[in-house]
């Protein structure tokens, strides 16, 4: 695998030579112009989409294009330059385009949300949460919004095949919560029109792991961490976690957080956080142990004080 990658930043260096270099994208590239292309049409179309997430969470982590690019990069790293070549093209197009694609839920238009949500049980979700808003509905089922919103304007994106949708669908949904050991949702071997298959609960996994591992306080709007302007003492712990993850190593054998905080609720809160990383690893480990021919190198996740 390559270097060990620091996390401490979003500006545009953290996608330069000393962090990153772009594996997936080159490959693709190399392999295949025309899905590189459609890629690239995407990333353009995608963007002010992905930002509209701040309309219903102004003050919410980010979930923007810069959040795709940290999940696409931390899939360089997970897969490594000994594993880039047993991707097909269609493989690492259909990866790359989730990435970019998984969140697009949260920035979900009215009339969007009026259309998909008969699809997932909003009047029960209500009813169990009578306090709830809109956008804490759309926060639950983002993934969801997502894989809706795939499938309504997968035209526009120039997605090549029925088959290439369902696949950046099912990649883009399984960021979160859904069963990747489902042969029917994520079957180990799609055939795909020209005669290339698609492991997918293995990109699956790769998204979900990267996803969750990007937990840099940088990630976060300012305003998260203006602890007087707060009232609510469940959102203060919750922000001054946040704030005090300062950065995350990835090296081949782990995830590594540093953090620096001299509150004991805030350091028990931050490896309750890290429990829940390490789930996601076992979990994303099994999925690819088991369902595909590659590797998840990563078996622990370590808290660092600093």
């Amino acid at each position: 695998m390559t270097n060990d990658i620091k996390y401490d930043n979003r500006s545009a260096d953290l996608f330069g030579k000393e962090s990153g270099d772009y594996i997936l994208e080159r490959r693709l590239k190399e392999l295949n112009s025309d899905l590189h292309t459609r890629f690239k049409d995407t990333v353009f179309a995608v963007q002010k989409i992905l930002s509209m997430y701040r309309l219903l969470f102004p003050e919410y982590t980010d979930h923007s294009e810069l959040h795709s690019m940290t999940v696409i990069d931390s899939c360089n790293r997970l897969i490594g330059e000994d594993q880039i070549e047993k991707l097909n093209a269609d493989e690492i197009y259909i990866l790359l385009t989730a990435c970019y694609m998984h969140d697009v839920g949260m920035g979900i238009s009215d009339a969007d949300f009026e259309t998909f949500k008969n699809n997932l049980n909003e009047e029960e979700f209500f009813k169990k949460n009578p306090a709830a808003t809109k956008a804490d509905f759309v926060r639950v089922y983002h993934n969801e919004f997502s894989g809706f919103f795939i499938d309504k304007y997968a035209p526009f994106f120039d997605i090549p095949s029925t088959q290439h949708v369902f696949a950046i669908k099912q990649v883009a949904r399984g960021h979160r919560k859904t069963d990747l050991f489902d042969e029917k949702e994520y079957p180990a071997s799609l055939v795909l029109p020209g005669g290339n298959t698609v492991c997918v609960p293995y990109l699956a996994s790769l998204v979900r792991l990267a996803d969750e591992i990007d937990v840099v306080a940088t990630r976060n709007p300012q305003v998260l961490y203006d602890i007087e302007t707060l009232t609510d003492e469940i959102e203060i712990v919750e922000n001054k976690k946040l704030d005090a993850v300062k950065a995350m190593i990835m090296t081949k054998e782990a995830f590594i957080l540093t953090c620096s905080t001299d509150e004991e609720e805030i350091f028990n809160s931050l490896l309750a956080m890290i429990g829940k990383m390490q789930a996601t690893l076992d979990y994303c480990r099994k999925v690819v142990e088991e369902r595909s021919r590659f590797v998840i190198y990563q078996k622990k996740v370590i808290l660092e004080k600093i």
